[in-house]
């Protein structure tokens, strides 16, 4: 597989470009609206969906094609809206059904699509499901909805598995029987307040499929499936006392992830998203699965359209290790006819900003506090740039985690006081959790809560960081990150760069990465990310055209990289 001629000696062809005219979903940049962080148009302190309507401009001056949300509807909070009550409700915290429509349509006038969230591995356990289920006892139709099982011991009082939740302790939790009694126990993968779906249950799918036609026929362009590698359950329930967190090494031997019974679910949903003709509606896999051949399972033509690539974001800042991430995905995906989906940060992660200012020879923790050691500021955001910059080139979909634009660091010291992600207080503090990343948006410099709120109030505290990196502050201001967002995304648009085949350079040495990006049209790009002390000379008669920090004597420095027009 090759692309075409390069000015090196060596390269090697990883990925053939996909014709002009592929479908939009493909090459997309994705932007994720955390929605209680965005903007807070009533002044509680929460952003809500009137806040993110009146903040979209933004989103179509950045560049992306499309706008995904993190879930608003009707819940307890008690993660975040991710324990969903009413999967076709807003909640009030968030706004009413007509704020919903009107934020779908006000998207759709500034040509930007949208996404919503599905979170169907579990719900609320104040569901009206799950508390007809507490109230039905043992054995009746109501529990068959989830999954209750009896206890070990002659009393029962043993959880029936030793499996562990993913936010700490055990992953089941017994209940009382409406007669008083100790009675059976049932399966949350994460809190106890997100009781686990039965997804053998007829019941289950039937009312999923009514959800997605309830948000498709209201107008969303497609979904972004949480957990999508959870829904079913080995039926054996075997021993399994490994924490279920992050990327195992072989997903699949857990018996809660990756099982083979999860990929019909799908193809009925696909299904179902075609009948709706175009514009094509969407679905992404939030899916935590290794290998990568195993993934690319979900991409499959009747599944999925996209998967997440969690193996690129965890890759730390070594040059062989990006290298070797890139060919296993595009391989993988092209396998099956798919496009990788390129993400560096999200709500559930350290913004790459931090993240890359750690020591890379240490696992990614779940949270920083005050006490711990800090992220070299400068470092992690001339790396972050770097990376985003090498990312926008690769070929396929990607997804850009609010506030990245900005340059936005992890808040790495918040009060414990203030700190909601359930994780903190099941494992007793000793994981931080995700509150750092979901801190409020920062718009205004020296405005109240940085304009997310003309009140001041803001459910998460603000670091004093945020203020010189407002959007205000640097709206056209050469050189900034919100304009090199900007100028990475127009030109990415223009030369086409998510549907272009991709050479890997090499002879470019051993702490660098470069690549040829040859779009359709037969436009070559050269993609060049220095991550060695020495610095890189680009090909005679390359012009660049943008770059993630200046150049020294025209070579490209340090954690630095680069797009170049090749003739």
């Amino acid at each position: 597989m090759t692309t075409g001629p390069t000015p090196f000696d060596h390269s090697v062809g990883l990925h053939d470009p996909d014709p002009a005219d592929a479908p939009w979903w493909r090459d997309a940049v994705i932007y994720q609206v955390y929605p209680r962080s965005w903007a807070d148009a009533s002044g509680d302190g929460v952003g809500d969906l009137p806040g993110i309507t009146s903040r979209l401009e933004h989103l179509r001056d950045l560049g992306v094609d499309a706008v995904w949300l993190s879930p608003f509807y009707r819940s307890p909070q008690r993660d975040a809206g991710y324990d969903v009550a009413d999967h076709r409700d807003v909640d009030p915290l968030f706004g009413t059904l007509d704020d919903a429509d009107a934020m779908i349509a006000r998207a759709h006038d500034l040509g930007l699509r949208v996404v919503v969230d599905l979170v169907p591995n579990h719900t609320s356990s104040d569901h009206a499901w799950f508390q007809a289920a507490l109230g039905a006892g043992p054995g009746s139709p109501e529990r068959e909805r989830y999954v209750f099982r009896d206890g070990l011991g002659d009393d029962g009082s043993q959880p029936p598995t030793d499996w562990l939740a993913n936010f700490g302790g055990g992953a089941w939790t017994r209940v009382t029987e409406p007669d008083g009694t100790p009675g059976q126990w049932y399966l949350h993968l994460f809190d106890p307040s997100q009781p686990d779906l039965n997804w053998t249950n007829p019941q289950v799918r039937e009312d999923f499929e009514t959800t997605l036609r309830f948000w498709l026929d209201r107008g969303v362009d497609g979904f972004r499936v949480d957990v999508a590698h959870g829904l079913v359950k080995d039926p054996t329930f075997p021993p399994f006392d490994k924490h279920p967190g992050g990327l195992m090494e072989v997903t699949h031997e857990a018996p809660y992830w990756d099982q083979d019974g999860v990929h019909e679910i799908y193809r009925a949903w696909r299904e179902l998203l075609d009948s709706y003709g175009e514009p094509v509606r969407i679905m992404c896999a939030e899916a935590w699965v290794n290998p990568a051949e195993r993934l690319a399972r979900y991409v499959r033509e009747d599944e999925f359209h996209q998967a997440f690539n969690f193996d690129f974001l965890e890759t730390p800042w070594r040059a062989e290790a990006l290298r070797a991430g890139v060919r296993r995905s595009l391989a993988a995906n092209d396998s099956v006819g798919a496009p990788s989906t390129w993400v560096l940060s999200n709500h559930d992660v350290l913004r790459h900003a931090s993240r890359f200012g750690l020591p890379d020879d240490r696992p990614r923790p779940n949270g920083i506090g005050a006490d711990d050691p800090q992220p070299d500021a400068e470092l992690g955001l001339r790396r972050a740039r770097a990376a985003t910059t090498l990312m926008l080139a690769l070929p396929g979909g990607a997804y850009v985690y609010q506030g990245e634009e900005l340059g936005l660091p992890e808040h790495t010291a918040l009060p414990d006081e203030v700190r909601q992600d359930p994780t903190f207080a099941r494992t007793d503090g000793l994981e931080l959790g995700r509150d750092g990343c979901r801190v409020p948006m920062a718009w205004e410099q020296g405005a109240p809560a940085l304009g997310f709120s003309s009140t001041g109030a803001a459910w998460l505290p603000q670091p004093p960081a945020y203020s010189d990196l407002a959007v205000d502050a640097q709206t056209g201001v050469e050189g900034s990150t919100l304009e090199l967002y900007r100028r990475l995304l127009a030109v990415r648009r223009d030369r086409r760069l998510g549907l272009a085949g991709l050479d890997e350079v090499e002879d470019m040495g051993d702490d660098a990465v470069g690549y040829v990006a040859t779009s359709p049209d037969g436009t070559r790009t050269l993609v060049v990310a220095n991550l060695g002390a020495q610095t890189v000379a680009l090909p005679e008669g390359a012009v660049v055209l943008v770059a993630s920090g200046d150049l020294v004597d025209g070579r490209v420095p340090t954690d630095t990289a680069v797009w170049a027009e090749l003739a």
